[in-house]
């Protein structure tokens, strides 16, 4: 009995022990940049196939923050573009005019943002091939939040005005 004993006394904590983890949590902070913290829905590019200027196109989507505090798209990547810019169609000296949106694209908190034709909406410049309706395009969005959301967009065929993206230089 007194052999069972001590082999207990020994035992026992080492096997309580094991069951333990010696690695701390994942803080909070470093699982806000794997976890997207804003929704994307109804993403697409517009085709250039077609088009006047096959070097450019736009990307848009529907963009839901569930969260408690406003979050911008800052930025986006895209391998299929040597640039890419948050754009947004604005009123200068009386006619409408497709410009770089400055401090990006602002998603209330509990709300939503759209990025459509006329509206904001993503700019892929100097395409390294003219886009096909069918074609996906990788598309990663950065967030003021740290985060990142990485997308494969399908490509559709646009039939509105082509001039909100190909905008006519304005005579000086």
């Amino acid at each position: 009995m007194k052999l069972l004993a001590a082999t207990i006394a020994v035992a026992l904590p080492v096997l309580l022990s094991s069951c333990g983890s010696t690695e701390s949590p994942e803080p909070a902070s470093q699982a806000a940049a794997v976890t997207p913290s804003v929704l994307v829905e109804d993403a697409w590019v517009r085709a250039t196939v077609g088009t006047k200027d096959t070097t450019m196109t736009a990307a848009f989507m529907a963009l839901t923050n569930p969260g408690n505090a406003d979050i911008k798209v800052i930025s986006a990547t895209s391998p299929v573009a040597g640039m890419v810019q948050l754009h947004e169609m604005a009123m200068k000296d009386g006619k409408m005019v497709m410009q770089e949106k400055a401090g990006g694209v602002n998603i209330p908190a509990g709300s939503h943002a759209h990025l459509s034709p006329g509206g904001d909406h993503i700019m892929l410049m100097e395409l390294k091939n003219p886009l096909k309706p069918g074609d996906e395009v990788p598309l990663t969005l950065k967030f003021s939040d740290n985060t990142t959301h990485d997308l494969t967009v399908p490509v559709k065929a646009f039939t509105e005005e082509e001039e909100h993206y190909h905008p006519t230089p304005t005579p000086k």
